[in-house]
Formats: C-alpha cells, sequence, structure tokens
C-alpha cells in the first residue's frame, strides 16, 4: 500500500499565503481534491509532485521525503492541467521522446510505451499526430506519459475541464481503474467528478484544508458544511463553485 502524509504545509507566494498549515494521510485508492478555483489545489499538487518548494512542513511518499527530489520523482506521475503536448509528434514517438527525458532505460522504454498503448486504448492511434486527437484523447496520451515510470502517486490535475459529457464519463472511469493499484489525486472543481470516482476526500478552502476523510462520510456530516458543499450530498450533475 502506497501512503501520502502531508504535516504542517504552508506556502506563501510574495505576501500572499496560499496554503495555511495543511495536514492529512491518504493511501492506496482515488484522492479528490476538491475546491474552488484559487483555493490552492494546483499548488498543493506541484509540492508534492517537487515542482515546488514549501515554506514549512513535510510531506512523506512511503516515508521518502519530496524534498529529497530524485527518489521521490520516481515515486511520482503528474499531469498538469495545461500539459504541452508536442502537436506535430505522433502519439508513439511522443511517448518515448517523453520517457527519454524522463532518464527511462531505452531497453525498458519501448516495451512500456506498448503496455501503455494498450492498456489506455491508445494502439489504433499511435501514428496520429497529437494535433489530431480529440481533448478526450490527448487526456489519455498526458495520462501514458505520466505512468511511463509507473509511479505509485499519479497526480491528475483538472483533467476534465473542456472534455465533453462522454469523453468525461471514459476519464472517470480510466481514473477509477487507476486507483486501484496506486494513489491517484485527482483535482477539479466540478462535484460530479468527486461524486463518481473517489474513495478518499479532501476540499480545500482560501488555502485551509476544510474536510478530509472518505468520500462515503462527507454525506454524513451536512450539519458541518456550507450550503456551496451540499451539491455533493444531492449529486447534483456538473455542480461546481
Amino acid at each position: 500500500m502506497t501512503e501520502v502524509r502531508v504535516t504542517n504545509l504552508t506556502k506563501s507566494f510574495k505576501k500572499k499565503q496560499v496554503l495555511n498549515h495543511i495536514n492529512f494521510e491518504i493511501s492506496t485508492g482515488v484522492v479528490g481534491l476538491l475546491g474552488r478555483n484559487g483555493a490552492g489545489k494546483t499548488t498543493l499538487m506541484k509540492l508534492i509532485a517537487t515542482l515546488l518548494k514549501q515554506d514549512t512542513g513535510e510531506i512523506l511518499i512511503n516515508q521518502i521525503a519530496t524534498t529529497e527530489v530524485r527518489k521521490a520523482r520516481a515515486l511520482i506521475g503528474y499531469l498538469p492541467q495545461n500539459f504541452q503536448f508536442y502537436r506535430n509528434m505522433r502519439v508513439e514517438d511522443a511517448l518515448i521522446y517523453l520517457g527519454l527525458l524522463s532518464e527511462i532505460k531505452a531497453t525498458i522504454l519501448t516495451d512500456r510505451v506498448e503496455e501503455l498503448l494498450v492498456k489506455l486504448n491508445l494502439t489504433q492511434y499511435r501514428n496520429y499526430k497529437i494535433k489530431e486527437l480529440s481533448g478526450g484523447l490527448k487526456q489519455r496520451v498526458g495520462i501514458a506519459q505520466a505512468l511511463l515510470n509507473d509511479p505509485q502517486v499519479l497526480i491528475v490535475d483538472e483533467p476534465t475541464v473542456g472534455l465533453d459529457p462522454e469523453e468525461r464519463d471514459n476519464f472517470r472511469q480510466l481514473i477509477g481503474k487507476l486507483g486501484t493499484q496506486r494513489v491517484v489525486i485527482f483535482s477539479t472543481h466540478i462535484v460530479e467528478d468527486i461524486a463518481h470516482i473517489s474513495d478518499q476526500l479532501l476540499i480545500l478552502e482560501n488555502g485551509s484544508l476544510v474536510f478530509k476523510g472518505k468520500t462515503s462520510d462527507f454525506a454524513k456530516r451536512p450539519e458541518q458544511l456550507e450550503p456551496k458543499y451540499l451539491a455533493l450530498i444531492r449529486g447534483e450533475r456538473d455542480a461546481n463553485f
């Protein structure tokens, strides 16, 4: 089982505090990170992914601190919200190129790319240029690059933004399957995404963690919640805040 432990985490940019003494533990499964735009979701994910350095506090992935950057990155896969693909490269070539940039051994990389093309239903698109793919297929390629090193922690930032309803449903199912083998941290401001696939839930509001626990427990505590969170309990389609 993979575990991520965050203790007393803070982060500021200039004089603005973006994260305020965050504490939580999560384990294997899909962890929904819910919050309105500007709540601190992306900053938290970048800190876990070692792309930013915290002001105070500690992040441990299976007891390895993210300050040990090389060791931690071997455990992490990351799909940012605005992942920039090589538009004129073919899918297979782009994955091989990104794997080489990540210093994955060439003897391993070819087999790994083939495995991911099959796993993510991309084999028929392997020779398509990235610019020829739909939004949902581009996100699948993004997930493939994040899985190249077979990470124990997969971090996915707002992956369903801009997808049509069918692509969104397909992507949710994919994330759910990936969460059976690793920690998947899935950030969104769309409540329906969380309701469908997450088993653990974190809610950020103005840089503070206002809820942490099982998604199933969330609906049992309505008296502790602000009205804007009740959409999750009611199961409103595409509710967001």
